[in-house]
Formats: structure tokens, C-alpha cells, sequence
């Protein structure tokens, strides 16, 4: 009865009917239906819950604010302690080149704003971004989405949009003094997890500084540890201009920001309010309370991830069908032959209590993103069950 309610009330951005699952309550790796099935969530709502379900420090600290205060005002124009703390903290992490936020409600939000800014610096109005990337579903984010045939369906978008290859030294330089800024993830989510080389993510950064365009580090997946770095940009050391992030920053609360220096944020400030940027709930102090426990969760946990990268990826590696694991940390995809059915494995595995996906352009791999909390115990149970699924799978 509920999934028919929930087809006849709820507009649906999938028709993809395993993962319609009754939801009754979840509690760290563990996501439980109304049947009483557990299921491993080894995807973590992708890539939100990087400290898992309802972790205790994360849910105390909500308490703790809804005794206090909620909405107040639209954000910037009262001073708001959550806010001030939590960017505070974040800061103290981040390059001095990156020391000033502006929080917003989402990923694509936090694309807008970044493209935005970057307007406002130079005046140009070429974006350049790479194939295969995903930035958002808004309509200035799609406009830098690496799929035409998505494009097409909305078009027009944003003009002077151009998609080059991901990790393409080539593509250098097309980058030029009418560029107005280079949108990049530092590993590309929706291919499957690609890892550019070094030379490629610093080569951007020094034709960016070239030629007075502005890069853009999309961390929306990769942020908050996922890698196994706090931000996928230490990996190269080739610093962005703009940092957008979001999802995993919340702890599963919505929250995201896209953070520049002062001086680019200052482009933002006039005598209107609208002439520069604006959110309404952007920095919601239940939101801002749970990003902070988060963060301090996940600085703790920084240490033993590439243990738990290397355990998954030693379980991935006694598969005969997995032939390519890539990713950093725990953003891992097992990659198959062209022709294997991932939407059945996705069912097989989510009937079996084990929730994945595959990558939005690649289908014949899979994801494996699980929570940074899980223990050494859950990975092993949770990789055991993947296992024998795929092996058994025709």
C-alpha cells in the first residue's frame, strides 16, 4: 500500500523499482524496511552519510540546537553561532587561499554560486568542464554536465559551455584568456571512480593561473574523507580557487557551501542583496550543528581508511568477475565486462540486504562507498555477501 501511495503522491526522478524500499529506521551501516529486513548500505545514500546513519555525536548536537533556535532569518543577516563555529572548524583545515564560505542547501547550489563568483571576477562567460562529469541538476550546473544527450533535453542552457576529456593533457590548452572558469572533479565519480594523474589536476591549476581563469574543485562525492584525505584535492596538492562542497558535510542533514578567499568573496557584497548571492535557509543552524559533530567524527577517523580501503579492495581482488577496481579511500568501483547485467546485480545484491549502484555514465561497474564508521567486522560481512551475489550471478 505505501509504495502505491508513494508512486501516486511522490514525482519520481528514477523508475528504477528495487530501490523502493519501505523505510522503518537505520542506525550506522544499517538501513532496516519495514519488514524487519536489514540491508548494508554500502553506497551511504551516496556519499551522504560518510560518519553512517544516525551517529550519536551528530544526533546529540541536534538535540542540543532544537532546544535553542531553528530558522531565523535568511541567511547572512543575523549572526548565527552554529555558523560561525562550524566554518571556523572547516577553515583551520583548508589552504589560506580558501578561508571564507558561503553556506548554502545543496551541491548544485553550492555549482551556482561557484559559477556565479567566478562571473564576477573576470567578466568572461566561457565554463569549461570535462566529459563524464556530474555537477548538479540545476539549470546552470547541468549546463556543465559531461552528457550531451542530458543537455539536449533541457537545452539551451548556459552559452559558451564546452566539454573537453577528462584527464586529457591536450585539453590544457584550450584553456585561455576567454575562459572564465574550469570545472573539475579531483576523481570523477560518474565514470566509475576515475583517478586523473597528477600532472593533469596540476596543469589545470597552473593554466588556470595563466590566463586569469578561476578553478573550480567540484567535492560535493569526494569531500569529508571519502578518499581518505579530508578533501580529494590534497592527493595533488594543486590547490582550487573555489572549493564546492555538500553532501557528506551534513552528517545527513542538507547543508553545502562553495568556499573562495576573501577576496573573491568580497566580489559578492554590495549595496543589494540579490546582486551578488542569496539562500534563504543556506547555513540552517540544525544543519550547521550536525556538519560540525561530523567533521570532528570524520577528522578522527582519517587515520584508519586506508586500511579499510585496502580490505575491501583485497576481497574485490579473490573475484574472477571484477577485472579493474579504481577509486581512492573508500570511493572505490569494481569494474566487469561490458556486457555484464549490473541493473540485475543491483537487484540480486539489494534483494540479498546489500544496497549499490552503478556510476551515472558507466553500467558495467558498480559502486562501493560505504560509511567511514563501518567496522573491520561490517566491511568483511558486507564484502562476504557481495562476494558470493556476484559469484552466483548469471
Amino acid at each position: 500500500m505505501n509504495k502505491n501511495l508513494f508512486r501516486r503522491y511522490m514525482a519520481q526522478a528514477s523508475d528504477f523499482d528495487p530501490f523502493i524500499i519501505d523505510v522503518s529506521h537505520t542506525e550506522g551501516v544499517y538501513v532496516w524496511d519495514k519488514s524487519g529486513k536489514r540491508y548494508f548500505d554500502f553506497i551511504s545514500s551516496i556519499c551522504v552519510n560518510n560518519v553512517g546513519h544516525r551517529h550519536p555525536a551528530v544526533m546529540a548536537a541536534l538535540h542540543e540546537q532544537m532546544e535553542k533556535y531553528l530558522h531565523v532569518m535568511v541567511y547572512g543577516e543575523f549572526i548565527q553561532q552554529p555558523q560561525i563555529d562550524y566554518v571556523a572548524r572547516l577553515c583551520s583545515f583548508l589552504p589560506p587561499t580558501l578561508q571564507k564560505a558561503f553556506l548554502v542547501n545543496s551541491g548544485s547550489e553550492a555549482i551556482e554560486g561557484a559559477i556565479k563568483l567566478a562571473r564576477l571576477y573576470n567578466k568572461r562567460a566561457e565554463i569549461i568542464s570535462f566529459r563524464g562529469s556530474y555537477h548538479g541538476s540545476t539549470m546552470g550546473a547541468m549546463s556543465a554536465l559531461g552528457d550531451t544527450p542530458i543537455h539536449d533535453r533541457f537545452s539551451p542552457l548556459l552559452p559558451q559551455t564546452v566539454l573537453y576529456e577528462y584527464n586529457d593533457l591536450g585539453a590544457i590548452e584550450k584553456i585561455t584568456d576567454k575562459t572564465c572558469c574550469v570545472i573539475v572533479e579531483p576523481i570523477q565519480a560518474g565514470t566509475g571512480m576515475t583517478v586523473p594523474t597528477v600532472e593533469f589536476l596540476k596543469a589545470i591549476r597552473q593554466r588556470c593561473s595563466e590566463v586569469g581563469a578561476l578553478l573550480i574543485y567540484d567535492e560535493i562525492q569526494t569531500g569529508f574523507g571519502r578518499t581518505g584525505k579530508l578533501f580529494a584535492f590534497e592527493h595533488s596538492g594543486a590547490v582550487p580557487d573555489i572549493l564546492c562542497i555538500a553532501k557528506s558535510m551534513g552528517g545527513g542533514m542538507p547543508i553545502g557551501a562553495f568556499v573562495a578567499s576573501e577576496e573573491l568573496m568580497l566580489l559578492l557584497e554590495s549595496d543589494h542583496p540579490l546582486k551578488g548571492h542569496a539562500s534563504t535557509f543556506g547555513g540552517h543552524p540544525l544543519s550547521c550543528v550536525a556538519a560540525l559533530a561530523s567533521l570532528n567524527v570524520i577528522v578522527e577517523l582519517l587515520p584508519c581508511l586506508a586500511q579499510k580501503e585496502a580490505r575491501i579492495r583485497k576481497w574485490l581482488s579473490e573475484i574472477p568477475q571484477v577485472r579493474a577496481v579504481t577509486g581512492k579511500g573508500l570511493f572505490l568501483a569494481a569494474h566487469f565486462s561490458e556486457d555484464f547485467d549490473t541493473n540485475r546485480l543491483v537487484e540480486r545484491l539489494m534483494s540479498s540486504g546489500f544496497i549499490s549502484f552503478y556510476p551515472l555514465f558507466n553500467h558495467s561497474a558498480m559502486c562501493l562507498t560505504p560509511p567511514l564508521v563501518a567496522t573491520d567486522e561490517e566491511i568483511d560481512e558486507a564484502m562476504l555477501l557481495f562476494k558470493n551475489v556476484v559469484q552466483s550471478f548469471i
